[in-house]
């Protein structure tokens, strides 16, 4: 840890940090996924339509590069900066350009395996800090961005 890093909020004594944040992260996702749709709908065209036959793959590298561009440059997508919440690495430093692709690509995994994703969306609801799978592994936390540390 750098002189500059601090610890996450503890949920006991600092509630408001993680206060809704599991349907938050619901909401922010089911966002996301639109307009995700809605860029690979725009892509379209550019592949003389052919993406049609390849949109799920086509989603999924969309979806990557949207995710990964959005935490690296906000520390939040876009659904998530809708509904108020960033991610935090596990020093409470915002995600850097490393951390969003970690992130994303863990993310990424559990989505494929459906059993991960029932294990992220548990822990999401039953752990103190409301983290899912990935956040576990690297630390991280999704908190409310109107509570400030």
């Amino acid at each position: 840890m750098t002189a500059r890093s601090y610890i996450l909020p503890d949920p006991e004594t600092q509630p408001a940090f993680y206060a809704d944040v599991p349907p938050k992260r619901f909401l922010a996702w089911v966002i996301d996924g639109v307009l995700i749709g809605i860029l690979c709908i725009l892509i379209l065209p550019f592949t003389a339509f052919t993406g049609i036959f390849f949109f799920p793959f086509l989603f999924l590298v969309v979806g990557f590069i949207y995710r990964v561009l959005t935490l690296a440059g906000g520390s939040a997508t876009w659904g998530m900066r809708l509904v108020g919440i960033e991610f935090r690495a596990q020093t409470g430093d915002r995600f850097d350009l490393g951390a969003a692709i970690l992130h994303t690509l863990g993310y990424s995994i559990s989505i494929a395996m459906p059993l991960l994703q029932v294990i992220s969306i548990i822990l999401m609801l039953t752990s103190r800090r409301k983290q899912g799978l990935t956040d576990h592994f690297m630390g991280s936390v999704a908190i409310n961005r109107s509570a400030r540390f």
